[in-house]
């Protein structure tokens, strides 16, 4: 029998690297005072070492069976839409997100709705009693008697429950709350959460067992935690929107079994998170059509074509230097936009407030969004209002040329669907386009073009 004896070695809590002895800054990241001293177990037998395993022998790619599991469909159409198509069988799926946005509520009802007697689900809850997590389940109407509530915080119990009531489907909530007893650094710390995660990957890939990881963000937005878990895990869905308004946002960052740009939109209710199927509608309905500074554009999120409102106010400025504040946009981009106004359209944009917003809490990244946007700032500055049932597609050059965007089709479609009557895209993207039956697309090549198309 192995003596076990103890050793310390230091780990950097920003980026997991490890150091056998301090070091004022870490070798890997250059993070300062980021070191800290961390004991483990380690067993000094060389019979532990190198022991070959039949499981992990090489094999010829062409003898490897390729038979896939099907999926489980969740409840939600939205968390399946997301999730790429439904639960993959062995698959673990880190979900983050602010305090209070509702990931807690989300995992619960879904497991809720999909226990049965034939798919027990164990809820491995690490920050909340068994009793706090009922009084959720009476506030949503939910209840089942094949959902299993354990409050530990131990990995190692965490796995003997799961070893002996065999579930279907496993939510730890929290990653961070959980700690092995190999480790005598605190839970939450780098190598607590790297450990427990490396052990509950090796059951969900042995076990075929799906499991769901609850994760914590910091200030910044990030995942808490080394970063190396985003790439243990499979999938990683991250909730935004704010928690004043109703709605939420689910957003595919990684996944190894879907699309990487799928998302969810759901509206927070006093009965959980309700699916909305339709979110152009949403996201258009209340926007008011005889105001200056605001366009429609066309987003795309994964397969799914968004029309999202555009607002644009821009003001003479009162103070030394002029604001640039942007809302759900990148703010980068709007000072590259406002140089194409200034330079390449005669736009005197240097000396004004310029205020950017992405109405109903989406967030837009795509560069298919420029032309909506100098739209905006231009009607904003002129105090002109743009036509109410136009929508507008293409990314602007720095010459002031608009270039191709990618499925157009699909975007010109979800418009004529909303009722829109004209839309204003790339020239690029006009040719072998099908004609539409109630829009009327306008082809441009210059954002200069498009302007002269904006009004009504």
């Amino acid at each position: 029998m192995a003596k076990a004896k103890e050793k310390t070695h230091f780990v950097c809590q920003e980026c997991g690297a490890a150091s056998p002895k301090w070091q004022g800054k870490c070798p890997s990241c250059s993070a300062w005072n980021s070191l800290v001293e961390e004991r483990l177990l380690a067993t000094s037998s060389r019979n532990a070492l190198m022991t070959p395993r039949e499981s992990v022998r090489p094999r010829p790619l062409s003898s490897i069976s390729a038979e896939t599991r099907p999926r489980k469909l969740a409840h939600s159409a939205e968390f399946n839409r997301v999730l790429g198509g439904g639960l993959v069988p062995g698959s673990v799926v880190l979900v983050g997100g602010d305090p209070g946005i509702g990931k807690s509520t989300l995992l619960l009802q879904e497991a809720v709705a999909l226990c049965s007697d034939t798919y027990r689900i164990l809820y491995i809850t690490g920050e909340e009693s068994a009793e706090q997590i009922k009084m959720r389940a009476d506030r949503l109407g939910v209840l089942s008697d094949y959902l299993f509530i354990l409050p530990e915080t131990e990995v190692e119990s965490a796995l003997n429950a799961i070893e002996h009531l065999t579930p279907g489907l496993v939510i730890v909530d929290s990653i961070q709350t959980m700690y092995t007893a190999l480790l005598e650094s605190a839970p939450g710390s780098v190598s607590q959460v790297r450990e427990c995660a490396l052990k509950l990957i090796r059951v969900a890939k042995t076990k075929a067992l799906p499991i769901f990881l609850v994760g914590h963000v910091t200030k910044e937005g990030y995942l808490a935690g080394p970063k190396v878990l985003e790439h243990m895990v499979d999938a990683l869905l991250l909730f935004e929107g704010d928690r004043d308004h109703f709605y939420r946002i689910l957003r595919s960052v990684k996944n190894r079994f879907g699309s990487t740009r799928e998302i969810g939109v759901f509206e927070m209710l006093s009965s959980g998170l309700k699916d909305v199927p339709n979110p152009s509608a949403v996201f258009l309905a209340e926007r008011q059509t005889n105001t200056s500074g605001s366009t429609v554009i066309c987003c795309m999120e994964g397969t799914r074509p968004i029309l999202v409102e555009v607002q644009a106010l821009a003001t003479a400025t009162k103070y030394g230097y002029p604001q640039r504040t942007t809302t759900g946009m990148d703010l980068k981009r709007l000072i590259l936009l406002l140089g194409v106004l200034e330079k390449r359209l005669g736009y005197h944009v240097g000396s004004m407030d310029v205020f950017l917003n992405a109405v109903g809490g989406l967030r837009i990244d795509e560069p298919a969004a420029d032309l909506g946007v100098i739209t905006s700032i231009a009607s904003s500055i002129r105090n002109r209002e743009i036509d109410p049932n136009t929508v507008f597609i293409g990314e602007v050059g720095l010459g002031g040329e608009l270039r191709s965007v990618s499925h157009v089709e699909s975007r010109l479609s979800e418009a004529e669907k909303l009722g829109f009557q004209r839309a204003v895209i790339p020239k690029g993207n006009a040719k072998g386009l099908r004609s539409f039956a109630r829009l009327h697309v306008i082809s441009v090549t210059t954002a200069f073009e498009a302007l002269q198309n904006a009004v009504q």
